[in-house]
């Protein structure tokens, strides 16, 4: 019996058990939930060993009846024992009570457990919402920041440009204002030195007509202040500034032909004398210059080419400019008639000076009698003015050396009206006649002009030749154009006998309706 009254281990909730704290809300979710089963493990275990009380209590009861109904007789001694007993049973029952209150504390642990861990829950997913909230932050300051940096790296770039602006500003500014204080300056006189009286004193013609006597500037030689030099003058003390150089005109420098012709010997047909005349007179003398110094001769100065219109004297001009490496220098008759008096008589000084200097050239004076027709009493200030400029021609061809490198080329189709003075030995040593093309001229000219173009098989050229009589190379080129025209317009596949024929009608029909009176013996 005292083994059974023997009070069992009870279970105590152990107060010294650490309840969470405010300040440790902070925990992980995974602890709050372990801390929640630990808690629910230990209200089971004293839910059980409260059973077990219960089930104990019942048996000693039982006991306790069955002791009453076997022991009447010992009822004073049972009731020792059933005072033990019922001491033991108020023990269990205070145990009992006392696992009903701690049981009561564990549910209100539990339950303030419950709502702290709520509580930590929520506050755990606040910190979490701020934190996503906070990394969206940080991104869109990193892009703010990366966007400042590219503002920043712009500002820069912009910055060098306005840098770099503002020194090309200055720099340019600079130049303005030397360019500027250059313009305010006040202009200088050209003037030619005419002579030098002594070493301290020259002689000088101002543009404006006087002569002068100057200084001479010390820090220029008297080769430096030759006679003819161009200087630049002050205006008020018309002291020597500085030496100029030699100016050319620019209409001489215009003249000089810069991109050769495409025009050949083999594209010009019908005159084979001609162009061995002409290439004797041009073209050796250049080229092979040693062998008139062996025979003893010298070579022409140049030639004259006279004959109808359109039979091919510019289009010879052309051809030796193409097949020579000389400097070739054109110029129409009509160029060097001037308004002002001397000006034309300049002019041909300076074109001969520039030929002299760019040796070996070609002087190319076409229609020659605009400038070179005959002189006579009855003249107009403006004829005397072109005699001037006649005169002047007249003395540079001979004034140059014979064997000198340059050549003079001349075209006229009005060799009546020409100066004797010009037409005579010395001056054009050779002059060929280029007369219209004869039938196997024509027809050679037929063959040139339509090289490119798509003729049938039944178009022949001898035939279109004797056709064409009394024409000119101009006029066949003409007729050829035209006999394509006359395809065209019936849009053939080639060019047929019976466009050339049309042709050859079209333009001797044209040729008759323009054809002037022409003086008796003009070319024969």
């Amino acid at each position: 019996m005292e083994k059974m009254a023997k009070p069992r281990d009870k279970f105590v909730y152990s107060a010294d058990k650490r309840v969470p704290e405010t300040d440790d809300i902070h925990v992980s979710e995974i602890s709050a939930d372990s801390e929640v089963e630990r808690l629910s493990a230990e209200l089971k275990k004293a839910e059980t060993l409260l059973k077990r009380t219960k089930t104990i209590s019942a048996q000693r009861l039982e006991e306790i009846k069955s002791l009453k109904e076997s022991a009447g007789s010992e009822k004073r001694g049972v009731s020792e024992d059933a005072e033990k007993i019922r001491t033991v049973y108020d023990s269990l029952l205070f145990d009992y009570n006392k696992l009903t209150e701690e049981k009561s504390e564990i549910g209100v642990a539990l339950e303030k457990s419950k709502t702290e861990l709520a509580a930590a829950k929520e506050s755990l997913n606040n910190t979490r919402s701020e934190l996503v909230k906070s990394h969206k932050d940080l991104y869109v300051t990193r892009e703010e920041v990366i966007l400042s940096q590219g503002i920043i790296q712009s500002l820069e770039s912009q910055k060098k440009s306005v840098e770099y602006d503002k020194l090309h500003f200055e720099r340019e500014t600079k130049r303005l204002r030397v360019e500027l204080d250059r313009m305010k300056t006040t202009p200088l006189l050209m003037g030619t030195v005419v002579k030098m009286i002594d070493s301290d004193h020259v002689v000088i013609r101002s543009s404006a007509g006087p002569q002068l006597v100057v200084s001479a500037p010390m820090d220029m030689t008297e080769k430096e202040l030759a006679p003819g030099t161009n200087v630049a003058l002050n205006q008020q003390t018309f002291s020597i500034a500085e030496v100029l150089p030699m100016l050319e005109e620019p209409e001489v420098s215009a003249l000089e032909l810069v991109e050769s012709t495409n025009v050949t010997y083999e594209q010009i047909g019908g005159l084979g004398d001609q162009l061995r005349e002409i290439r004797e007179v041009v073209e050796l003398p250049l080229l092979k210059p040693e062998i008139f110094e062996r025979i003893g001769i010298e070579p022409p100065k140049g030639a004259l080419l006279y004959g109808p219109p359109g039979t091919g004297k510019t289009l010879i001009a052309k051809a030796v400019a193409n097949a020579t490496n000389a400097t070739f220098i054109r110029v129409v008759g009509s160029e060097l008639v001037q308004k002002y008096i001397g000006d034309g008589a300049k002019m041909v000084h300076e074109l001969f000076e520039m030929a002299q200097k760019k040796a070996p050239s070609i002087i190319f004076i076409d229609e020659v009698d605009s400038i070179a027709s005959r002189r006579t009493d009855d003249t107009t200030s403006a004829d005397r003015e072109i005699h001037r400029t006649l005169m002047q021609l007249l003395a540079e061809m001979d004034g140059f050396n014979r064997r000198s490198n340059v050549k003079i080329i001349a075209a006229t189709n009005r060799l009546d009206i020409l100066d004797p003075a010009i037409l005579r030995p010395g001056r054009f040593d050779r002059m060929v006649f280029v007369p219209l093309p004869d039938a196997d001229g024509r027809e050679s000219i037929f063959k040139i002009h339509s090289e490119k173009m798509t003729i049938s098989g039944d178009v022949d050229f001898k035939e279109l030749a004797k056709m064409a009589e009394g024409t000119s190379g101009a006029d066949i080129k003409a007729i050829v154009t035209e006999a394509g025209m006359f395809a065209v317009r019936e849009e053939k596949m080639s060019i047929g006998k019976s466009d050339f024929i049309n042709a050859i009608a079209k333009v001797a029909e044209a040729k008759k309706k323009e054809e002037l009176p022409v003086p008796e013996h003009m070319f024969y």
